[in-house]
């Protein structure tokens, strides 16, 4: 077996932030991780078409929830005259029993963000585009945008086949273990007549060096 861990979660501490920021006594703990896991499922499931990188949470104070959206189309989630971000602040509020504070931030370069890649490609494969150029043409995009790698794999019932198996497709470097180096991982379902396509990317962005790091190399 494989040794894998997940490269967001390798590098916090290091390039990332946790997406979850908040202080409990340890009774709190299992009821505040439940309760995130929930508000990010119910966003992600309502503004599929949103484009949703990833969504943040605070909690300053026990009865108040500050959530921040990055999604690549913001307008979809704000409505028309805030109407919909209003909307979506009284069902948290409901489902929490708290006061939810709602922030959307527009993703600058959604082709650099690897769950937008893996939902690109999701999209495409729901659409009965054949995956292998899905991910040859999200590739070329994402490469055309800057990535110094792109790797994505996507798994399960191919083309309709009876056995379900796994393809990937990479160009460029992407340094899993190197713990300068900033690469971004998304997942994605495509959910088809045949059964759930997963779809997962990794996107190398460049090496982040500190001063002092970068000295010590060039001496």
């Amino acid at each position: 077996m494989g040794q894998k861990t997940h490269p967001v979660g390798f590098r916090i501490g290091v390039l990332r932030k946790w997406r979850s920021n908040w202080f409990a006594p340890d009774s709190k703990v299992p009821e505040y991780v439940a309760e995130d896991r929930r508000i990010r499922e119910y966003i992600k499931k309502n503004y599929r078409g949103a484009g949703i990188a990833e969504v943040l949470i605070e909690r300053a104070v026990e009865d108040r929830v500050s959530v921040t959206i990055r999604a690549a189309r913001p307008g979809i989630v704000i409505g028309r005259g805030g109407s919909e971000i209003e909307r979506l602040q009284e069902e948290l509020s409901k489902m929490t029993g708290r006061q939810v504070r709602i922030g959307v931030m527009e993703v600058e370069r959604p082709e650099l963000e690897a769950p937008l890649v893996a939902q690109d490609v999701a999209f495409q494969i729901e659409n009965r585009i054949n995956p292998y150029r899905a991910m040859k043409e999200t590739i070329r995009r994402v490469m055309a945008a800057g990535a110094q790698g792109v790797k994505i794999r996507i798994s399960g019932r191919l083309g309709g086949a009876d056995i379900a198996r796994s393809v990937e497709m990479k160009q460029g470097r992407v340094p899993l273990q190197t713990l300068r180096a900033d690469v971004d991982y998304g997942l994605a379902e495509a959910m088809t007549k045949y059964g759930v396509i997963g779809v997962k990317a990794w996107v190398f962005r460049g090496e982040v060096w500190s001063p002092g790091e970068h000295n010590r190399e060039v001496s």
